[in-house]
């Protein structure tokens, strides 16, 4: 059983049936380097910088910045491991399929299974925010919508529970209408937006590229604008004094919580990266995909890089970082009157916003269906999630089922749980993917198409987790011995776990370097994603581990008996 659990696929077997009509014809190839760039940065690009970038600058202050490049550079590996696979196999399915080809079908099914939270999941959370900066928008135009049309239940019920003071939270619990004793608070602007999205991406990915770039061009714009206004403000005002804040000790520093303020803020960041990815599932959509799928993935992530940054240190110039707390629309905010006071740029950052987030919702709601197409046609999931539209060339039964895994929970779920849910799942995601790399044989190069540069690590790899280790053993004389101080608070012992759990596999990948002489690349892609699962709660590998037994129960009962491999 043991090895038919970790069955792989012929890499040119997966190509074949990503390539013939026999599923309803095939899907259209009609999406460019620059339509794929603009899907990565209209997926990268909305609820991060929109919404929870507030979160991470009030953990971090200025200093979040640094997680920003250390999150960037995890990703610019995890991508260039993306490009390795999408090169090698330019098929829908992502991360999913790469799988299946290099780890089998267990760790396949288990990447698949994990993805569901990145695209589907991870799109809860971008409807709340939407509906916020939506919800905002029309106040600004005296369209005024009941806070108990517009917040989800269990945000409001867990606001009353911690005795909160906002006035909204207070007035949706206190006048919502109550039917067989329960309190009728629904975020409704999250549902119709969630059904519209369904409603595109079901009609078919050309109207879902023309829009897609449209509104990336309008957001585009708008940031670029704040960043110029915003900083602009804050030399001429002379507030670059907030870059360098005091904090509760009175002592001025760039990371006024320390780093474990900054790794505090993990979630929030890498959720502002999420989607890039998203990109390789697009592959059956490509006009090259072996040329094309490496660079739209790469190009996005360095724009969205910089802006990222850019837009950090405006924040943080603009406004002390403290006062950041709870704040959902950041953007927004900086420009407010007790800030810099920039009414127009107020409206003008509030419709950014919805557009920005109208285009996340468009490339994760087009995401998750051709993943779930990519395992119907491994025989893991039922031959109906592999439908194609005979007139849309849509996969249209994932389609719709997307659209319900996204709307259903919109009703009992909130931001914060989502949020780390997505989160942990996805960098779980991005190191099998960049584990999945070290199995697979060096390319011979070929005109027109992505090739991972091969680094050797035997040396390299080796010397940099002993430097490293060498040097926080200067900083502090205690770092190692604390990680095995086990009495101490929760927090604190779920990073001490974690840590050792990373520094033990760093050691073992030192040693498989010097032995097996791995890519430096995508072995770089593997520890800076592991590091950064470290700054993870225990709550967040609780509810990850529950749905990955879940998932494993669905595979046994169906997956593991219908695979195709298993007739």
């Amino acid at each position: 059983m043991s090895k038919s659990l970790f069955r792989t696929k012929n890499i040119n077997s997966i190509i074949a049936e990503g390539s013939d009509a026999s599923h309803g014809g095939g899907l259209k190839r009609v999406l460019t380097v620059k339509d794929l760039t603009f899907f990565g940065i209209a997926a990268i690009l909305g609820a991060g910088s929109f919404s929870s970038l507030g979160g991470a600058v009030f953990n971090g202050g200025p200093g979040v910045v640094v997680l920003f490049i250390i999150t960037g550079i995890a990703c610019a590996f995890t991508a260039f491991c993306y490009s390795d696979f999408a090169s090698r196999i330019p098929v829908a399915g992502s991360a999913y399929t790469y799988a299946y080809a290099s780890f089998g079908e267990l760790f396949a099914w288990i990447i698949g299974w994990a993805l569901i939270m990145e695209y589907s999941i991870g799109n809860i959370y971008v409807s709340y925010s939407w509906s916020d900066y939506f919800t905002s928008l029309m106040d600004k135009v005296q369209l005024h919508i009941p806070a108990y049309l517009s917040t989800s239940y269990m945000e409001a019920k867990h606001a009353i529970e911690a005795g909160t003071k906002n006035e909204e939270i207070l007035f949706a619990w206190n006048h919502s209408p109550v039917i067989g004793g329960i309190r009728m608070i629904v975020d409704v602007p999250a549902l119709i937006i969630n059904m519209l999205i369904t409603y595109l991406v079901y009609r078919g990915v050309k109207e879902s590229k023309n829009f897609s770039n449209l509104m990336v061009i309008l957001k585009l714009g708008v940031v670029f604008l704040i960043i110029l206004v915003g900083g602009y403000l804050v030399l001429h005002n002379g507030l670059v004094s907030n870059w360098m804040p005091e904090n509760n000790a009175g002592v001025k520093s760039f990371m006024p919580n320390g780093f474990s303020g900054v790794m505090a803020a993990v979630a929030g960041v890498f959720f502002a990266y999420i989607g890039f990815d998203a990109v390789s599932v697009l592959a059956e959509e490509s006009n090259n995909p072996q040329r094309d799928l490496p660079r739209g993935m790469i190009y996005s992530l360095v724009i969205c890089t910089i802006i990222y940054i850019l837009l950090t240190l405006v924040l943080t110039g603009a406004v002390h970082y403290a006062h950041f707390e709870n704040v959902g629309d950041p953007l927004a905010f900086i420009f407010e009157k007790q800030n810099l006071n920039v009414g127009w740029m107020q409206l003008l950052v509030a419709v950014c916003a919805v557009v920005a987030m109208t285009s996340v919702l468009l490339v994760f709601q087009m995401g998750q269906p051709r993943i779930w197409m990519s395992m119907s046609r491994d025989g893991l999931l039922p031959g109906i999630f592999q439908k194609i539209h005979h007139k849309y060339k849509t996969p249209s039964f994932s389609t719709i089922v997307t659209g319900l895994v996204v709307g259903v929970p919109i009703i009992f779920t909130d931001k914060t749980f989502v949020l780390d849910f997505t989160s942990i799942a996805t960098l779980f995601a991005f190191v099998l993917v960049c584990g999945g790399v070290l199995f697979l044989p060096r390319q011979a190069k070929e005109k027109g198409k992505f090739h991972l540069p091969f680094i050797g690590s035997r040396f390299i790899l080796p010397i940099l987790i002993v430097g490293v280790m060498l040097i926080l053993h200067l900083m502090s004389n205690h770092y190692f011995a604390d990680l095995f101080n086990f009495n101490v608070d929760n927090a604190t012992l779920t990073y001490n776990v974690s840590a050792i759990v990373f520094w033990t596999v760093c050691i073992v990948l030192s040693i498989g370097a010097l032995i097996k002489n791995w890519s430096l690349i995508p072995l770089m892609g593997l520890i800076t994603c592991l590091y950064l699962l470290t700054g993870m709660t225990a709550m967040n590998w609780a509810w990850f581990g529950s749905w990955l037994l879940l998932g494993l129960v669905v595979y046994f009962l169906y997956g593991y008996k219908k695979s195709k491999l298993a007739l």
